[in-house]
């Protein structure tokens, strides 16, 4: 009898230990996450609160005084033609980019998972825009549309056809960029999508082709499904980087002609250096920056629904 009673005593004391010690370590983690908390509200938090105070002013970007004016910019904004133009352009570069990357990169992806020759340089070679600077990827296909010069042209005038101006027409030169843009970040998009195929136990597909499905059947009913985790990644990230686009509008058409091609970055980046409508800029960041919240948390929300365990 005192040999179990012992022994129910020590349980219990070990229990108390396990218990103290989980709480401990739980303390510990919540301090381990204070450098990250801290870098999101000095670099996301403050930045984004201090250009909604600066929204409801009609700060120029340089003077030392100001008026608080309320909620007169924003009521500007919704009257003012250039912001819906902006928006759709913004729209179009975010999730066009988006479609047409994943895609592109789906594809690839199912490619290269295949034994085929040179899939390492391939892969390489679909992946290597990706380390060039968007700013000069804009520039490298300037000078392939470019009117004067470009190598399009030049292509079009020896075979005797007539010169376009792609870069100075509103109906072409957005789709330009969003060409551009995917064209260079689709490598992403298809490292994340291999990295996805390649975590897929070929169990399954065995199974499937004993049954006798066709591989269409194999790629919806097994790959998608799985690859779910991946979709939405890309799609997140794909989305959030099209929609804050700017270095490839800058250096490809300036935002031009007028404000054809601007994106809401870039638009807020002429109200503010260009035009000294600091207040304006900060009201379009604002509206941006709830435009991407909810597009990316509506992806985000969407596809996790639709994942399935492995």
């Amino acid at each position: 009898m005192n040999t179990v009673v012992g022994v129910k005593k020590e349980k219990a004391a070990l229990a108390k230990v396990n218990k103290r010690t989980k709480h401990s370590l739980q303390s510990s983690l919540w301090w381990m996450y204070l450098p990250a908390l801290a870098l999101v509200v000095f670099f996301i938090l403050y930045p984004f609160l201090n250009g909604l105070k600066i929204s409801l002013t009609n700060w120029n970007g340089f003077s030392q005084t100001f008026d608080f004016v309320g909620l007169k910019q924003y009521s500007r904004l919704f009257k003012d033609p250039d912001t819906w133009l902006v928006v759709k352009n913004t729209l179009l570069y975010g999730l066009g980019s988006t479609l047409f990357q994943n895609i592109i990169g789906l594809l690839y992806a199912l490619l290269l998972n295949q034994s085929i020759k040179l899939r390492g340089l391939t892969r390489t070679i679909i992946y290597l825009p990706v380390i060039i600077s968007p700013l000069i990827m804009g520039y490298i296909w300037y000078f392939f549309f470019a009117y004067q010069g470009g190598a399009l042209n030049d292509i079009l005038t020896a075979m005797g056809m007539e010169k376009i101006n792609a870069l100075a027409n509103p109906e072409v030169n957005t789709w330009l960029i969003v060409f551009v843009n995917t064209y260079q970040f689709v490598g992403v998009a298809m490292i994340i999508y291999l990295a996805g195929l390649q975590s897929i136990s070929k169990d399954y597909y065995e199974a499937a082709q004993l049954d006798g499905a066709s591989a269409f059947n194999q790629f919806k009913n097994i790959t998608l499904p799985l690859l779910m985790p991946s979709i939405t990644i890309n799609i997140v990230i794909n989305v959030i980087g099209g929609l804050k686009l700017f270095d490839v509008i800058v250096s490809l058409t300036g935002g031009g002609p007028g404000n054809a091609s601007q994106s809401m970055s870039t638009f807020m980046y002429d109200l503010y250096f260009n035009r000294q409508d600091a207040g304006y800029a900060a009201t379009e960041g604002v509206l941006m920056a709830l435009i991407i919240l909810i597009i990316s948390l509506s992806a985000l929300l969407f596809f996790k629904r639709k994942e399935v365990e492995a």
